[in-house]
């Protein structure tokens, strides 16, 4: 059951990041600047995440452990998101926000590949099956097809 609901919400995750790229773009419009409209959404996502992330502090009476992480982990996962939403916000009026879609599901399945392949962080190791290259031939074609038709 929980693998349902789990499903559902990783669907509902991806609608609400094909509904960001054009409401971004929209932004970038209105400011001028792309980076401008990319600031903007990272920093409303930040205040939103910090006051929940104390709220979930204080009502389960627990500390973050800010020593834990590597150090560059604090830069580098804003860095990529931040790549992520300046050019979703570039993107989204010259290609559409549904080949856009297409190419991030690509890229992220090309991305997890690679990552399962080597275990990057710890992730458990996966090898590249021709299953799975299939699948990722097929995605890319799709994403092909959704931009060029």
């Amino acid at each position: 059951m929980m693998g349902v609901v789990w499903s559902l919400l990783g669907i509902l995750s991806g609608a609400f990041i094909a509904i960001q790229a054009p409401i971004n773009s929209q932004l970038a419009r209105g400011l001028g600047l792309p980076v401008a409209a990319a600031a903007f959404s990272f920093l409303s996502g930040a205040i939103v995440l910090g006051i929940i992330s104390v709220a979930v502090v204080r009502l389960n009476d627990i500390s973050l452990d800010w020593k834990a992480p590597a150090p560059w982990l604090f830069v580098v996962g804003g860095m990529l998101g931040g790549f992520y939403v300046t050019l979703s916000t570039i993107l989204t009026p010259r290609i559409g926000a549904a080949a856009l879609m297409a190419f991030l599901v690509a890229g992220q399945l090309l991305a997890g590949m690679l990552i399962d392949r080597v275990g990057f962080l710890g992730v458990a190791v996966r090898e590249i099956s021709l299953g799975r290259i299939a699948g990722a031939v097929l995605l890319l074609a799709g994403a092909l097809l959704v931009r060029l038709y």
